[in-house]
């Protein structure tokens, strides 16, 4: 069938499912792939009946969650179909859809697949729109990093709602942690989308200011130029708000400077992106690039997955804690994000006489609730507490508080990496390398990590993002939770549970937040799965490109066509004359330079100066790229 029947065919297809929606009037829609789509069936088996805030028992207890079958299928589906209303944020307030991206044209391209599958959907410009001086034309093809499986017409990872003529997408935990194996046309569940060129895409959105506070904007004095445009401040007053065109031009520098496979979580007024982890997470305590998800159910497991829904899918939940994050007022926060939303309902214009919070509040879908994502409200919110760095926990309606939260951690728990098979031989000499080189040093235990956290100027790598909770030491509060089970909404009068805080634990979550005098640390990541998520260390910087070239550093993998080589960064992380070369390149990029990616650090070698000839190098590499899982 020609491109252009097949079009014909879709657009048949649409009409009916328009048909069908103007019945109904809402409907909704994300991929979850069968079993025998999946590259990595097997499952790890899960060795507590119950986790009690972190804490594995036999038996319940006070705020026990039972792991079970019916954990671990909510688990699954919540991974691939929970946007906990992230939606509304994405496409009526930041406008991913209202840029150079369009419905159509995603729609177009999805089509044009024809059910082949692709780790990369490449989309069409709709409209042009200027970031860094460039102007992307209406027609050039934007390689997006999507990953769509085989036979499907919906990315994974993207939830796609119609609500009464109004379509939004919301993302959910596979846009980043699953990806289509074009070698094998099958799904990887846990790997990381290694070519999610996420930072393009919010730059090409219409209102990329809604994300300007995880870009190196500091301050929003140099952009208030306009005494006409102000606002009503909480105290009685009246401020400047930027100029929304500027304000947007800078934003866009910042977030189209991340390379793809990364992701900036952290509303620090840094860029400081980090690379995109895998979610083979068992026995790979404490999560987050930093350490600083690491108390809680699941070890800290939770915390890591609610603070993607209650930190950085809605930024709108951040206004009361504007104060002492960003030193604005929440209305003037407010203000900054809402005045180039493209929806009607959530712009704010200066003239018409409400306050941004005014305007919000006419339209939020969750009223009861700060922000617009559905949440549960700690009473400690908007102050972080280790357990959430906002007072929220992201909860889906109809279920327990932070269900979604606790079954997407024994999911992921249960995942193992692709079997990359090896001669035995080699994995054996890879192995005696491993531990003759010192790696199982800090790399011991199941994952392969001794779960520390190290600070940062000791393991040498570029610290901006072992920093970025600091401004949260203030107003901390004592960590807490509403126990497993908590109905909601939840009652008024419930009270929280205390999670336990050891002296030893709250020394590490204290560096993992660079709190308390610290300078901020990296934690030892886990292993496993190595071999589906290159380039390596938290910013993603140690990377050689494919081909026969190999070029050292991130420059060629600036375009999302072109993964890094796993077994050449792998080389580069502990040949020191390789990885040389990755840093000069990397300084060398501007676009580096902008996302604070060097690949300096975790200087701890295994190459000739050190003793390991090229051929135990080799096997090195191949033992690291074979591990699937925690051993036991």
């Amino acid at each position: 069938m020609g491109s252009s029947r097949r079009l014909l065919a879709a657009a048949g297809i649409l009409i009916a499912a328009g048909g069908l929606a103007a019945a109904l009037g809402r409907f909704s829609h994300a991929p979850m792939p069968d079993e025998a789509d999946l590259a990595n069936p097997q499952r790890n088996a899960e060795p507590a009946a119950y986790d009690v805030l972190g804490r594995a028992a036999a038996a319940p207890e006070p705020g026990a969650v039972r792991i079970d079958d019916a954990l671990f299928r909510r688990g699954r589906e919540a991974f691939y179909r929970e946007t906990f209303g992230n939606e509304v944020f994405l496409t009526d307030v930041m406008g991913m859809l209202d840029g150079a991206l369009s419905l159509y044209e995603v729609s177009r391209a999805l089509t044009l697949l024809a059910g082949r599958g692709t780790a990369n959907l490449e989309v069409r410009v709709a409209r042009p729109v200027t970031v860094a001086g460039r102007t992307y034309q209406v027609g050039e093809l934007i390689p997006t990093g999507l990953d769509v499986a085989r036979g499907s017409l919906f990315p994974l990872g993207i939830r796609t709602f119609y609500d009464r003529g109004h379509v939004r997408m919301g993302i959910t935990c596979a846009l980043c942690h699953a990806a289509f194996d074009p070698g094998t046309g099958k799904v990887v569940e846990g790997a990381p989308n290694r070519d999610l060129n996420v930072g393009l895409m919010m730059a090409l959105a219409s209102n990329t200011t809604a994300y300007y506070m995880h870009g190196s904007t500091p301050s929003l004095d140099p952009f208030r130029t306009d005494p006409n445009r102000t606002v009503a401040t909480r105290g009685g007053g009246r401020e400047r708000l930027p100029d929304p065109e500027a304000l947007e031009a800078a934003a866009k520098v910042q977030a189209a400077s991340w390379p793809p496979g990364s992701f900036d979580s952290s509303p620090d007024l840094v860029t400081n992106p980090t690379s995109i982890p895998s979610s083979f997470t068992a026995d790979g305590h404490p999560y987050g690039w930093s350490g600083h998800a690491g108390l809680g159910p699941f070890r800290g497991l939770s915390a890591l997955n609610n603070n993607v829904h209650a930190l950085n899918s809605d930024t709108t939940a951040q206004a009361e804690a504007a104060p002492f994050l960003f030193g604005l007022d929440p209305e003037v926060y407010l203000g900054t994000l809402l005045q180039r939303a493209p929806s009607p309902s959530f712009r704010f214009d200066p003239q018409d006489g409400r306050t941004p919070s005014q305007v919000l509040k006419a339209t939020d879908p969750t009223p009861d609730a700060p922000g617009l994502n559905s949440y549960a409200v700690l009473p400690s919110f908007p102050n972080a507490n280790y357990v959430t760095t906002n007072g929220l926990v992201a909860t889906s309606p109809g279920e327990p508080v932070g269900y979604a939260n606790d079954a997407m951690s024994a999911f992921q728990n249960a995942l193992r990496a692709p079997f990359r098979p090896a001669p035995p031989e080699i994995l054996a000499t890879g192995r005696q390398v491993f531990e003759r080189a010192g790696c199982a040093g800090c790399h011991s235990g199941p994952a392969y990590t001794d779960h520390r956290v190290i600070p940062a100027p000791e393991i040498g790598t570029e610290p901006s993002r072992a920093r970025s909770f600091a401004r949260t030491e203030a107003t901390l509060r004592p960590p807490d939770l509403y126990a497993a089970g908590t109905p909601f909404p939840v009652p008024a009068g419930t009270v929280t549970l205390p999670v336990p805080l050891t002296d030893a634990a709250r020394a590490q979550v204290q560096l993992a937040w660079a709190q308390a005098g610290t300078p901020g640390g990296y934690k030892v990541p886990n292993l496993i799965g190595l071999a589906e998520s290159a380039p390596y260390l938290h910013d993603g910087g140690v990377a050689v490109g494919p081909g026969p070239a190999h070029a050292p550093g991130i420059g060629p993998l600036l375009d999302p066509a072109a993964g890094a080589d796993p077994a050449e960064s792998l080389r580069a992380l502990v040949d020191r004359d390789l990885r040389a070369k990755v840093i000069a390149a990397n300084r060398a990029d501007p676009r580096a330079a902008t996302a604070r990616v060097t690949g300096e650090g975790h200087a701890y070698w295994a190459d000739a100066p050190g003793g390991v000839a090229p051929a135990e190098q080799a096997a090195l590499v191949q033992y690291l790229l074979s591990l699937d899982g925690p051993a036991r």
